[in-house]
Order: C-alpha cells, then sequence, then structure tokens
C-alpha cells in the first residue's frame, strides 16, 4: 500500500488517511508514506495525536512495516519525530529516497 501526500499536509490529511485504512481492515498491511510532494504543515501537537492515535491502534490490531519517505528536513525531522511517538511491535524506517523506501520493505515484508 502506498500513500502519496501532496501540497499541505495536515492533522485531517493523516486522519482521513487513518480511518482509511483502519475501515479496509488494512492495519496490517506493509506501507509507504510518501511525503516528497507535500509541504508538512503538521505541529508538534499534531504529532502527539497521531502518535497516540497509532498507540491506540496498537492495542486492537498488529500494524504492518512503515516506510516513510521524507526528503526534506522538516518533513525528515516530524518523521523521527513519529517514529518515536508511535514505537511498536513493527518496523518503521526513514528514506529519503522512494526507491530505497520499496527495497527496505521487500527486505522486512516481501509481497505476496
Amino acid at each position: 500500500m502506498i500513500a502519496v501526500a501532496s501540497d499541505e499536509l495536515r492533522l485531517e490529511d493523516v486522519e482521513t488517511y487513518l480511518d482509511g485504512i483502519t475501515i479496509a481492515n488494512a492495519l496490517s498491511f506493509r506501507k509507504i508514506f510518501d511525503t516528497s510532494k507535500a509541504t508538512m504543515m503538521l505541529t508538534d501537537a499534531d504529532m502527539m495525536s497521531i502518535g497516540a492515535r497509532i498507540q491506540a491502534y496498537l492495542k486492537i490490531d498488529a500494524l504492518g512495516p512503515l516506510a516513510i519517505v521524507a526528503v526534506t528536513d522538516r518533513a525528515y525531522q516530524q518523521a523521527k519525530l513519529f517514529e518515536v511517538l508511535a514505537e511498536g511491535n513493527r518496523p518503521v524506517k526513514i528514506f529519503r529516497e522512494l526507491h530505497a523506501a520499496r527495497q527496505w520493505l521487500d527486505q522486512v515484508s516481501p509481497p505476496p
């Protein structure tokens, strides 16, 4: 599953994405979240909210591996914060390039 954020990425966008994968019963799927085409508009409070939501999901289902593509320094810093706040029993790794993210995901969770 690949999600590509574009334009301004806000809390509402992330919540809509999380709602969608939850409704689709896709929490356990492997995922790439690509922010390379987005301007990060998330605050630290937004990141805390997202982290809390992920912690709640961890209590109801196993979460699949997540590769985050973050090309700007701000996106990378926020991805690192997410990694800490959403810590759980699943692999999460941050990349500067989509190709590297795909390669890693194929190594940790080969496609069916």
